[in-house]
């Protein structure tokens, strides 16, 4: 007897492509840190695709956005955030998986195999120049995104309508506060410890807060590149919003165990890239030392949050696979807190907490 989920697919793939379109096979794909679930389903019939990737929504997810923080805001969508923003994406050029069909109520999304080749994946046993030239690339097309993105400006679409500001950074800093501190088990961290944390989280966000907005994937890393006919192709972009251009490059390359490929060296090369590409199209130059103070302070807000979340993905939602990235992202904050002098105070008071940064 077939299962319910094939059912459901197999009823919709003639609408999505012709009636002589049939499901052959049906495969499980490995999930992400959200709730959504993904299939490879292999097709047959004249003029379909030989396979194509089925995104299924949570029963009774509603119009839901992806990331709870994002709840903050004064309303909630009236479209599936991933559909407005892959309209919008499209319209501008950023290269998104194409869009087979949509049944948004009945919870599937039909969308393009682009394979199962990372940026991640793509890169690994190149030389530092291939890596550097691959990781261009994904910079070319996120200057795309947040440069086009903003100067085609659509408040119809959900990402201009929410901004990472002052609010949304303080919560993702009480994030790492309750979940990679407090709640972790065995954990003991004084008041004393916490008011300093919290007043430098403050600065911090305050003067995140101040920067130029532009739009932002708000998760461009490595596993969200896919390579596609070696080219770079855009997914997970439903959480896009309003931030620092220097946001989604801190994602980039500092994500994980990104910086075991993109050392310091390789990683200043590319920030130089980013800034000058991004002078380049914009036609105007910021302070470059100004430029990258942004960005390592965007990177440090971000891998501060993601340890937050990976305990948290742990303890609540029973998701330990995240867990082991970790230790590489502490020994990255490591160096960049004593390298950054709004938190180099901080340091300290971390050191003891988490044992990968002895």
């Amino acid at each position: 007897m077939t299962d319910p989920i094939t059912q459901r697919i197999a009823a919709k793939i003639p609408a999505a492509f012709s009636a002589s379109t049939s499901l052959t096979s049906l495969v499980p794909l490995a999930g992400d840190a959200s709730s959504r679930r993904y299939y490879r389903a292999q097709l047959s019939g004249a003029g379909a695709p030989p396979s194509m990737i089925v995104m299924e929504l949570p029963a009774g997810s509603g119009l839901p956005l992806s990331s709870e923080e994002l709840a903050i805001f004064k309303a909630g969508p009236k479209e599936l955030p991933f559909l407005n923003m892959h309209r919008f994406l499209t319209a501008i050029g950023v290269k998104v998986p194409k869009l087979y069909g949509q049944w948004a109520s009945d919870g599937l999304l039909f969308l393009e195999d682009l394979g199962d080749t990372a940026l991640w994946d793509r890169v690994q046993g190149l030389t530092e120049i291939e890596v550097a030239a691959w990781y261009q690339r994904a910079i070319d097309e996120l200057l795309k995104l947040q440069l086009r993105g903003t100067a085609c400006r659509d408040d119809r679409c959900i990402a201009f309508q929410q901004r990472f500001d002052a609010k949304l950074y303080l919560w993702e800093f009480e994030h790492f506060i309750e979940w990679g501190l407090e709640k972790r088990p065995g954990a003991k961290i004084d008041k004393t410890t916490l008011d300093a944390l919290r007043k430098t989280f403050t600065e911090i966000a305050v003067i995140l807060d101040r920067q130029p907005a532009y739009l932002n994937h708000r998760d461009y890393h490595s596993w969200n590149l896919m390579i596609h006919d070696e080219t770079v192709r855009v997914i997970d972009f439903q959480d896009a919003l309003l931030a620092p251009p220097q946001y989604d490059l801190a994602s980039l390359l500092n994500d994980r165990i990104t910086d075991s490929v993109i050392q310091p060296d390789i990683e200043a090369k590319l920030l130089r890239y980013f800034y000058e590409r991004h002078c380049e199209l914009e036609k105007r130059a910021p302070d470059f030392a100004e430029f990258s103070d942004i960005y390592r302070l965007s990177a440090i807000q971000r891998d501060l949050k993601v340890v937050g979340r990976f305990y948290y993905l742990d303890i609540v939602k029973g998701k330990p696979g995240y867990m082991k990235f970790v230790p590489p992202t502490v020994r990255r904050l490591k160096r960049n807190l004593a390298e950054t002098a709004q938190t180099q105070s901080i340091l300290p008071l971390l050191l003891e907490h988490f044992e990968a940064m002895l």
